[in-house]
């Protein structure tokens, strides 16, 4: 099977159990907890095939770790699920670093901006918050937040990833807050969540070959070297 066959078909899998996850959760099926670890290893399988960077990879997989640490339950596993899904901000921040684009002033206003709302959220979450849980999910949330301020730099597939995965840890957020929930919570968290991830791969995709593609000689180095 030739590679971008090879790509397509991890790409469905990841779609199918991806739909087979939600739809798990919507029924309150006991499949839902077999699924989850299989959709971001399916994801970072398909980054590959596409060519990838590694770093993107392993950003996925550190969210599988964090998928995976979150079900078990308990206050120390939780805290390891985020710390899991931390390292995986800070591949996608390298990635930004490297693949993304300046924005200039632009970047100051949308910084202001995604340092409003995290301090606002953090401050709203707060009060109702365990204590001891109230400073790892302050800094945690700071480094998502600067995670979807970095992907604003890179394609607008990439910008909206972000912003889904700061929807969607707030939702968890406000879980942990024992705020009032939309019906079946863990399903608007994972729909948020998934979108985040497919759409921050596939900004990074598109971004990085352009970004590392050589630059072509201007038409007087083509003279002169002819």
């Amino acid at each position: 099977m030739s590679g971008g066959r090879t790509a397509r078909a991890l790409q469905a899998a990841f779609l199918a159990v991806a739909a087979a996850h939600l739809c798990a959760l919507l029924a309150g099926s006991g499949v839902a907890p077999v699924t989850k670890p299989a959709l971001m290893p399916l994801l970072a399988a398909t980054v590959l095939a596409r060519g990838g960077p590694r770093l993107l990879a392993g950003a996925l997989l550190f969210g599988c770790g964090g998928d995976t640490l979150l079900g078990v339950g308990g206050d120390t596993v939780f805290l390891l699920g985020m710390a899991s899904f931390a390292a995986g901000h800070v591949c996608y921040l390298t990635l930004w670093a490297r693949h993304g684009s300046p924005r200039g002033g632009r970047t100051y206003a949308l910084a202001a901006a995604y340092g409003a709302a995290w301090l606002g959220t953090v401050a709203l979450l707060w009060p109702d918050l365990e204590a001891r849980l109230r400073i790892p999910v302050a800094l945690y949330s700071l480094l998502l937040t600067a995670m979807a301020l970095g992907a604003t730099r890179a394609r607008p597939a990439a910008a909206a990833g972000g912003l889904l995965f700061l929807l969607s840890d707030t939702l968890l957020a406000t879980g942990l807050a024992d705020w009032p929930q939309a019906p079946v919570p863990q399903f608007w968290v994972m729909l948020t969540y998934l979108a985040a991830q497919l759409l921050l791969a596939e900004g990074l995709l598109r971004a990085v070959p352009a970004s590392a593609a050589p630059r072509s000689p201007a038409y007087g180095e083509m003279r002169t070297t002819s």
